[in-house]
């Protein structure tokens, strides 16, 4: 257990490093709710509460973490993109920084939907063990040491999960394990590569079951 929880504390203090980005300016609301009704809401609800489940679910996500997804979508002149999806590029292209930050700040001000609990209760309690607890056998560490017990994120690091469509977590998981999604320094992968797909399916569901704390 005690190497369990070293190995938590470590891939933490990785993330964290991982995610830092240069302090965003807090973001104005309404002109974010202004940008979001324009170029976002078609694909992720007027509210940022997604019901297309391949679409992420926004209302409730932090500020920072959204401006920094945004930013990492752009692609510069001369540079390619830390997070490359030719659709949310397109999205992103006329985009300023400030602009951004503006969805940030809407977004966060959203009240999060809940999700739907799955039937498969075996699948659940899978996912259950592995999010709170990681997998000491393979080295997994419990996803509860960086997005929080109740799925509520930190942060400025750490996205909310809780309540989240499992389709659309399933799909940033195996991203991340294929190396197709980078945009964190790779520790996801680092993680992703012991588990396997029923246990990232396991834990997908288990999220969007989460119950809403923020």
């Amino acid at each position: 257990m005690m190497k369990m929880i070293k190995t938590s504390m470590a891939m933490a203090a990785i993330l964290a490093m991982a995610f830092s980005t240069s302090a965003l300016a807090a973001g104005d609301i309404a002109k974010g709710q202004e940008i979001a009704a324009g170029v976002c809401a078609g694909c992720h609800n007027a509210d940022g509460n997604s019901i297309i489940p391949i679409n992420p679910k926004l209302a409730g996500q932090h500020a920072e973490y959204i401006t920094k997804q945004l930013m990492d979508f752009k692609v510069e002149e001369g540079k390619t993109s830390k997070r490359n999806n030719p659709v949310m590029a397109s999205m992103v292209a006329a985009l300023t920084q400030e602009d951004m930050e503006n969805l940030g700040a809407f977004y966060d001000a959203q009240d999060a939907a809940s999700g739907a609990v799955s039937a498969n209760k075996e699948l659940l309690e899978i996912g259950k063990i592995l999010y709170h607890g990681g997998n000491i056998e393979n080295g997994v560490p419990a996803c509860a040491s960086c997005h929080g017990p109740t799925g509520s994120g930190v942060p400025p690091h750490y996205p909310m999960l809780a309540g989240q469509h499992a389709e659309y977590t399933l799909v940033q998981l195996n991203l991340f394990n294929t190396g197709d999604r980078s945009n964190d320094d790779g520790v996801m992968k680092k993680v992703l590569t012991r588990m396997s797909g029923e246990q990232k399916r396991a834990v997908s569901e288990y999220i969007q079951g989460m119950p809403l704390t923020k």
